[in-house]
């Protein structure tokens, strides 16, 4: 009995003195660790904008923040989107405009008329539309709002639509015709264009077919009249798709990279 004893103590000594190693019969894992969002009044100042920096110095020059001349009849504090240059104007009066490189809506999902930013949120959570869902029902149902939000760090809700105007997480879409009617800018000028913005602001959407930037280099008479003219359709129109829309923005997400969830 004691050679036993002896035995299976030198055993338990030795298990318990070897280095760990994998057992391919008992293995055991860590549970997964539980992340939760950070509620939007608990997210740190960094992620406010992260890469904010590198997201701008990527972009090409013409789509940087900057402020420009823009003759209008717009009051300040107007939002004129010209969706065929990919830029977004925030009147300022006087001749003068900010101007942001953004993002628009594919073939199919664009839009023009004229609407007022009924509400603004931070951090905003993504709710897929059944539209959408329908389309790519890989799609989370729900997404926290949060640096990895496809919505990006700030959202303004233009009326009663299915639109709005929002960050996003992916700077290399600014400049091009990827959205599903939302319009988006980078998370660092989309901060700046929130602090400006009040609600209850004017938000022109020009049509695809508009007229050229008031900043075209042709006498100035010419392309006014034909930048308000491009004004004055939107006006009139309503919003118009050759495709269904959705009520949040988000094409073809790649779930398989990180944290930061793409929009390809």
């Amino acid at each position: 009995m004691s050679k036993v004893f002896c035995f299976g103590s030198v055993i338990a000594t030795v298990a318990l003195c070897a280095p760990a190693q994998a057992d391919p019969f008992f293995t055991f894992q860590q549970p997964p660790v539980q992340s939760e969002a950070l509620p939007q009044d608990r997210l740190p100042p960094e992620a406010a904008a992260p890469d904010a920096a590198d997201e701008n110095a990527a972009l090409p020059e013409r789509l940087r923040r900057q402020i420009v001349d823009y003759q209008t009849r717009e009051a300040p504090g107007t939002i004129i989107v010209d969706t065929p240059h990919t830029y977004l104007y925030y009147v300022l009066g006087n001749g003068k405009a900010v101007r942001y490189g953004i993002g628009v809506g594919r073939e199919g999902f664009t839009w023009a008329g004229v609407k007022t930013v009924a509400r603004k949120t931070e951090w905003p959570d993504w709710y897929p539309p059944t539209e959408m869902l329908e389309r790519q029902p890989y799609l989370p149902r729900m997404m926290a709002g949060g640096p990895g939000n496809p919505l990006g760090a700030r959202a303004m809700y233009l009326g009663s639509s299915e639109y709005r105007i929002h960050g996003t997480n992916d700077p290399t879409t600014i400049g091009k015709n990827v959205s599903s009617g939302c319009i988006r800018l980078t998370n660092d000028n989309v901060i700046d264009l929130y602090n400006r913005v009040q609600v209850g602001a004017k938000v022109i959407v020009l049509p695809q077919s508009a007229a050229p930037t008031h900043e075209a280099k042709a006498p100035a008479q010419d392309w006014q009249a034909r930048a308000q003219s491009a004004i004055d359709r939107a006006r009139r129109a309503e919003p118009q798709h050759t495709s269904l829309p959705a009520r949040e923005d988000g094409p073809r997400m790649s779930w398989n990279e990180g944290p930061r969830a793409r929009l390809n």
